[in-house]
């Protein structure tokens, strides 16, 4: 539902955001614009804004004549998604080391003690939403007009990635989750110390943690059978 604390532009691209971070939209999925018109209150002016901004920023795709629909998740993309992740990552945090400022360490501990609870007490979706803001301020701390918009292109697949490690009914991945927001911890630390070389050794220390889950979900163990063969055949 719309948030009257916010304009309907607004509110509908916060709306859109978290439902596409957390999947409730899955990608390459339609967006219904009449629907949406109508719970927000817009127009098809100020709608059609509102998804041309978030086109922009990677969470929608502008078809001609076929309307919005949410970023797809090919395996061209993720192959993207793989090779670009360790570099930005590590780019981002040893800058955000180096540029942070005193605010923006502030938020990024109370971003951190949001993580914290939503992993003692909250959804998949919460965790995700919230690492995913944890790691949103480091690129802002880094304000890098070059990097920032391909750091946060990758956020958005990494978040949809991560609702299954995130799942609490995942009890297994407990400990990784745990080791996770020690490294957040970290970070935190090496950021304040103005320590860029740490911050970013811990990009990649974190990247790693999370890339084994990720290539789980994009490669399957039912789909793990070798080119031009068939899987066994079972007894009729």
């Amino acid at each position: 539902m719309p948030d009257t604390d916010k304009s309907p532009k607004r509110a509908l691209a916060d709306h859109i955001r978290s439902a596409v971070l957390t999947t409730s939209l899955a990608p390459g999925a339609d967006l219904d614009e009449a629907q949406l018109a109508q719970e927000f209150g817009l127009s098809r002016t100020p709608l059609r804004e509102v998804l041309r901004e978030l086109a922009g920023e990677g969470y929608l795709t502008l078809q001609p004549n076929r309307g919005a629909r949410v970023s797809d998740m090919s395996f061209a993309t993720m192959r993207g998604f793989f090779q670009a992740a360790p570099m930005v990552y590590g780019a981002i945090l040893r800058m955000a080391a180096l540029n942070a400022t005193r605010a923006q360490i502030t938020a990024l501990k109370d971003a951190q003690s949001a993580f914290k609870h939503a992993l003692d007490v909250g959804h998949a979706a919460d965790r995700a939403l919230t690492n995913n803001r944890f790691h949103e301020i480091t690129g802002e701390m880094a304000a890098n007009i070059y990097l920032q918009p391909s750091f946060n292109r990758l956020l958005i697949d990494h978040a949809r990635l991560s609702i299954t490690f995130y799942n609490p009914s995942a009890s297994a991945l407990s400990k990784e989750r745990e080791l996770a927001s020690r490294q957040h911890d970290a970070i935190i630390e090496a950021i304040e110390a103005r320590d860029a070389d740490t911050a970013a050794q811990l990009a990649i220390d974190h990247w790693n943690l999370s890339r084994n889950q990720i290539e789980l979900f994009v490669f399957p163990d039912a789909l793990d059978v070798p080119l031009g063969s068939l899987p066994p055949q079972m007894p009729a």
